[in-house]
């Protein structure tokens, strides 16, 4: 089973001697380090942090590593022959014209209030390859691997963002345990350095007791801060009466937002799903998938600005283990049956992301948040046939296509109620509005408020733009 798993053995570089001013600065940084403060310590910057409006424009986006079926979701071909079109109908939505798969019938309730883009494409099969292309907006170097050679669009979001302080990280990434690595999904931050990858959420948020990892302290490291904090008060100020280059003064300033978000009751409220109505909860569902989604939710309504949820695996506590399914959405038969995998992950989707339109509307977010949901790339339009790895027999599956995938976007003021573009009889290329990821990406930019020709050095002091070409989706806009 191709799960994108990503080598653990990693050798930390060595950073070579360190001067008596780097120890100062580590050793007063390590008082309140516990990871956050590693994290902004890297982004230490001698410019003044300000303040962000609760009207600033926010994204969710929701990630479905191994290439959900177009054909099976958004696309769907019934008039194609029997081994493109599948087993699974569509049925018709809300909006006249508008059909999707019988099993997401929340969703096709719901067509009005998010658009479906159907005529994206690239040229990257695999599923190193397909991370880069879609998380980057670049052509990648290497077809394979998930090292990004150029950074993913969150890392450029925090990096534009990088002054913003409210309290609140401004990059967040939910995922499974296990799956935090920033190369897993070509999430790297590449040339613009560690310092702007996003603050990760791993785990369970179903799970009882369930904590989020290096925000808030121990109870004895809380009776404790105050007097670390002043002592570190007492080293910054004879720091900064020997040091007249301002580094200094950008680490106090990056160490005091360490201890301001390990103690930020705004941070903690933020994170905290005990919080919202258990009723609410329960529409979004009552595992991993949809429990990150409001968790999603609470991060950008309180501030955050770049939010990833990655959906992959939809098994848990709640919902068994079948043996002829996959983990991920990486639906080749050998790893398993199409159609008795998608009868699992396709209801538990439609839950989540039709209880996510319910509440951005409901809580008026839809001008200010733009959620935008897809995978690498879609699957091949014919439907083949293998014995699977897990069951032993012959099961249909569909392998890597990146000629044609289907994306769901909602929110951000955008047009909604609308298909973009059109596919091929059989879903094999699109024939109506080709657009490119870049084309995708340059919508969220817009969204944002973030000028694309904007660019940055790369690791030879070329400047890079945060993308290459694209234009904003005019049907959406």
């Amino acid at each position: 089973m191709n799960r994108m798993l990503k080598p653990s053995d990693r050798l930390a570089r060595c950073p070579g001697p360190l001067s008596r001013r780097s120890l100062l600065t580590a050793g007063a940084a390590a008082f309140t380090g516990l990871g956050l403060a590693d994290l902004l310590r890297l982004q230490a910057q001698a410019a003044e942090s300000r303040s962000a409006a609760k009207d600033e424009p926010a994204v969710i986006f929701i990630w479905m590593p191994g290439g959900p079926p177009h054909m099976e979701t958004f696309d769907m071909k019934p008039d194609a022959p029997e081994d493109y079109r599948g087993a699974f109908r569509p049925i018709k939505t809300n909006v006249p014209g508008i059909e999707i798969c019988e099993h997401l019938p929340l969703l096709a309730k719901r067509a009005d209030r998010y658009a479906l883009i159907r005529s994206i494409s690239h040229e990257y099969a695999d599923h190193g390859g397909g991370h880069k292309r879609l998380m980057t907006g670049r052509q990648p170097k290497e077809p394979t691997g998930t090292d990004n050679e150029h950074p993913a669009v969150g890392s450029i979001v925090a990096k534009m963002r990088e002054t913003r302080n409210i309290g609140v990280p401004n990059y967040v990434q939910a995922v499974d345990a296990g799956r935090a690595q920033i190369d897993t999904f070509a999430m790297g931050p590449a040339y613009l350095g560690p310092a702007y990858t996003p603050f990760t959420v791993g785990g369970d948020p179903s799970e009882p007791g369930f904590t989020v990892q290096n925000l808030g302290l121990a109870k004895e490291m809380e009776e404790r801060l105050d007097d670390r904090a002043s002592l570190l008060g007492g080293l910054d100020h004879l720091r900064r009466g020997i040091d007249k280059s301002g580094l200094v003064a950008a680490m106090d300033t990056f160490n005091q937002r360490a201890i301001d978000l390990l103690t930020s009751e705004k941070a903690r409220a933020a994170f905290d799903l005990t919080k919202e109505d258990p009723k609410l909860r329960e529409a979004y569902g009552d595992h991993p998938w949809g429990q990150r989604a409001i968790m999603a939710r609470r991060l950008v309504e309180a501030g955050v600005t770049f939010v990833t949820v990655v959906i992959e695996n939809p098994f848990c506590k709640q919902v068994p283990w079948i043996k002829n399914g996959v983990y991920n959405w990486d639906s080749h038969a050998v790893n398993c049956h199409l159609f008795d995998d998608a009868l699992v992950r396709l209801p538990i989707f439609d839950r989540t992301i039709a209880a996510l339109i319910d509440d951005i509307y409901a809580r008026g977010l839809d001008k200010r948040v733009m959620v935008v949901v897809t995978g690498e790339f879609g699957r091949t339009p014919r439907i083949t046939s293998q014995i699977g790895t897990q069951t032993g027999v012959m099961q249909p599956g569909r392998d890597h296509w990146p000629g044609a995938m289907s994306v769901l976007a909602f929110g951000g003021g955008m047009r909604t109620g609308q298909v973009v573009g059109a596919t091929s009889t059989k879903g094999e290329y699109p024939v109506d509005r080709p657009l490119t990821p870049n084309d995708l990406w340059a919508t969220v930019f817009r969204h944002l408020g973030i000028d694309t020709n904007h660019s940055f050095p790369d690791l030879h002091g070329r400047p890079m733009p945060i993308l290459p070409f694209g234009a904003p989706i005019r049907e959406l806009t």
